[in-house]
């Protein structure tokens, strides 16, 4: 019972360490994705040598991998949708003159509490909009998708 509890503890570990791993060679610099990876695959050659033990049926091992994937990458993802900071964007709605009066979607906007402005370009409004909340920038998806417009996002990111 012992080696099974090991080997599911292992196991979630295991997973939770690899997503982690994923997350930093991705987001992360050089220093700390080589750390994650060479932890990562420090513990999986524990892993690897427990799936060859013999007191756990083969069938238990795969559910017991199955189940402790589904959870690590859960847990993961969670936490790194709650760490995840706010940013700023630049939200570009082009609308369809004849689709609606701007001055109606500039209230609409207004009342939601996004800045913006907006010029007139041909047969299109262009607006900018100016989202600080994931909330306002799908307001403003919404509004382009009811109006048949056109939206391009730009993300504000420091100067280096």
């Amino acid at each position: 019972m012992n080696l099974l509890i090991l080997f599911i503890v292992l196991n979630v570990a295991n997973v939770i360490i690899q997503t982690v791993k994923s997350i930093a060679t991705v987001k992360c610099g050089k220093t700390v994705a080589a750390l994650a990876n060479a932890v990562a695959y420090g513990l999986y050659t524990f892993v690897v040598i427990f799936m060859t033990i013999d007191g756990i049926n083969i069938w238990l091992k795969a559910g017991i991998i199955a189940v402790a994937n589904f959870i690590g990458v859960y847990v993961v993802k969670a936490i790194e949708q709650k760490m995840e900071k706010e940013h700023l964007w630049k939200i570009e709605l082009a609308i369809p003159i004849a689709n609606h009066d701007a001055q109606d979607i500039h209230h609409t906007l207004e009342l939601r509490e996004i800045p913006n402005n907006w010029i007139t370009l041909g047969s299109w409004n262009i607006f900018n909009c100016y989202c600080m909340t994931k909330h306002q920038t799908e307001i403003c998806q919404s509004i382009a998708k009811d109006l048949h417009g056109k939206i391009s996002a730009y993300q504000a990111t420091p100067l280096t």
